[in-house]
């Protein structure tokens, strides 16, 4: 479950066709809404009956949410969260470059993915952009103090390793 209508979606979408592993069924839904309302959805529909999840996850940004509703919510309800701060884009990054500094908002993390990606937009997301850096950003999402309070981190990468 993405918090996003076209950039998560199209990044997951674009993963799982390239992993292409058979063990492992995913499927991606989206909610435009706050991140407590996207665990709400989530767990809704992993409760569903039939629905046979193992794990369902909810990828969110920080942005300008409070996120201990939805931290408290994914616990309640069995829901994994991989949160971004500030934002998505800060994943995307760590497929070129490491970044420690503090990212203050999207346009901050915007200004250094376009050095990378010069005509990346929200709303056009081309996963073969980043297809060769993704074990690169996965080892440097990796903090040991990693969490959704720290700025800049991304637990996005504990859901990719999941994908295989």
């Amino acid at each position: 479950m993405c918090g996003a209508k076209a950039t998560e979606p199209a990044y997951f979408d674009g993963l799982k066709r390239s992993r292409r592993n058979p063990a492992i069924t995913i499927k991606i839904k989206s909610k435009a809404a706050d991140p407590a309302a996207v665990v709400k959805y989530a767990a809704d529909l992993g409760s569903r009956a039939g629905a046979g999840y193992d794990e369902v996850w909810c990828v969110v940004d920080v942005d300008e949410f409070d996120l201990d509703k939805a931290v408290t919510a994914a616990r309640q309800l069995d829901v994994r969260l991989a949160i971004s701060n500030p934002c998505f884009e800060y994943w995307l990054l760590l497929h070129f470059e490491a970044c420690a500094a503090p990212l203050t908002c999207y346009g901050d993390v915007e200004k250094r993915l376009l050095k990378h990606v010069p005509g990346y937009r929200k709303s056009a997301l081309t996963f073969g952009d980043y297809v060769h850096g993704v074990a690169a950003a996965v080892e440097r999402a990796r903090h040991p103090e990693a969490g959704h309070t720290r700025n800049p981190s991304t637990q996005v990468g504990l859901l990719v390793e999941k994908i295989g």
